[in-house]
């Protein structure tokens, strides 16, 4: 490539290709400007649990654990926004303003570290302001300071660590109601969990995407770490949250606890091909993208019952999660499909049938309370006859 080849066109030109195609590319005939500009693509190093989600979303929850990469996911997405709206106003809202500066801004993977030559923001301390080359200006904020967000109004906010702010809830809806400006108001959280009620709040949500991930995706940390890490924490409360990014807030009175279900984990070499395999599906209450529950559940080899996957869905049509179904009927060789058919029964059928779905369905009617009816399944559990085949962090939590 030619000595005056723009930087940025050369870095979006990599950036984009197929990675077939990068992996092909002789970086040795790059000029010294082309790989600088490759130096700084993210877009090529960034593993798919770290791209924005697609769609018309408002929030991007990225739980995930320590060392996932989330400070730098972050900030790249908040350079990104810089770039492509001049003059825009960002929020950065850390645990502390001395968070925010030390590691959003001035971190390792923070804001200037990440920002591209020519691209530096310029840090005006005395205003806790980041001013881009674009015009755009990013202003920190405190989450132990919910008032302090109280009034300031932006286009986009990037929340880091939410599961530590002292003063979450109120932080967070007045950074909501001051996401007001600009056609298309964003806000990205990346955080360990912690303050679990909101980040199920949050989670759950309109407009609300969730990225989940583990500290074992981040292959560039030391090999070393990450098995003395597995070997220490792997099957503790703390493992859960801090290596998994999982929730691990119990409710009062809750018939599953964190400890049962990691008593009942299998792991894969401990179970071999189920005897028999039965899906069960709990549709919507609406055709308009309620949750579906789909989990796929089996008997194994002496008699243990496991749960073998937990695909349910958000946001599908009917004809979408059917399509599911019939897709993990026919993976898993299910034998049969039981539905609730509290939610329209007989559509439930229907939608399947549509699907081209020819296994055999049974219908059961909820007639007692959840609590009533998770009892028995939970005591197979405290005695050992049910399981889990892996890690569900979604349904765990839910139970």
């Amino acid at each position: 490539m030619a000595e005056d080849v723009c930087p940025r066109a050369v870095l979006r030109e990599v950036a984009n290709a197929p990675k077939w195609l990068r992996d092909k590319m002789p970086l040795d005939q790059l000029s010294p400007a082309d790989r600088r500009a490759l130096a700084w693509a993210w877009a090529c190093f960034e593993r798919d649990s770290q791209k924005p989600p697609p769609g018309d979303w408002s929030v991007w929850l990225l739980q995930a654990g320590r060392g996932f990469g989330k400070t730098r996911v972050g900030a790249e997405w908040v350079l990104e926004q810089a770039r492509r709206h001049p003059g825009c106003r960002i929020a950065l809202v850390g645990a502390t303003i001395e968070d925010a500066r030390r590691i959003m801004v001035e971190g390792e993977s923070g804001l200037i570290a990440c920002a591209p030559p020519g691209e530096e923001p310029r840090w005006c301390a005395s205003r806790n302001e980041l001013r881009f080359k674009s015009g755009a200006v990013a202003t920190l904020y405190s989450g132990a300071n919910g008032d302090g967000l109280r009034g300031p109004q932006h286009h986009f906010a990037w929340a880091d660590e939410l599961g530590k702010w002292s003063d979450a809830a109120e932080a967070w809806s007045n950074l909501q109601l001051g996401l007001r400006l600009g056609d298309q108001p964003r806000s990205v959280v990346t955080t360990t969990p912690g303050n679990d009620a909101l980040l199920l709040e949050i989670a759950g949500a309109p407009g609300t995407e969730v990225t989940r991930g583990r500290t074992a995706e981040n292959l560039d940390l030391p090999q070393g770490w990450h098995v003395r890490m597995e070997a220490l924490y792997r099957g503790t409360r703390l493992g859960a949250r801090e290596l998994d990014g999982e929730l691990t807030a119990e409710a009062e009175g809750a018939l599953w606890s964190r400890e049962l279900v990691e008593k009942v984990r299998v792991a894969s070499e401990e179970w071999g091909a189920p005897e028999r395999v039965v899906i069960g599906v709990d549709p919507p209450a609406t055709s308009t993208g309620d949750a579906c529950g789909i989990v796929v559940c089996g008997r194994v080899p002496g008699g243990r019952l496991l749960v073998l996957a937990d695909l349910s869905c958000r946001g599908q049509t009917p004809s979408g999660w059917a399509t599911r179904v019939a897709e993990a009927a026919a993976i898993w060789g299910a034998d049969k499909v039981v539905v609730e058919a509290n939610n329209g029964g007989d559509m439930v059928l229907q939608v399947l049938g549509a699907a081209d779905f020819h296994l055999p369905v049974t219908k059961v009617h909820a007639h007692l309370g959840k609590a009533a009816r998770a009892e028995p399944m939970a005591i197979l559990f405290e005695n050992g006859k049910a399981g889990l085949a892996g890690r569900f962090p979604e349904l765990e939590q839910e139970l």
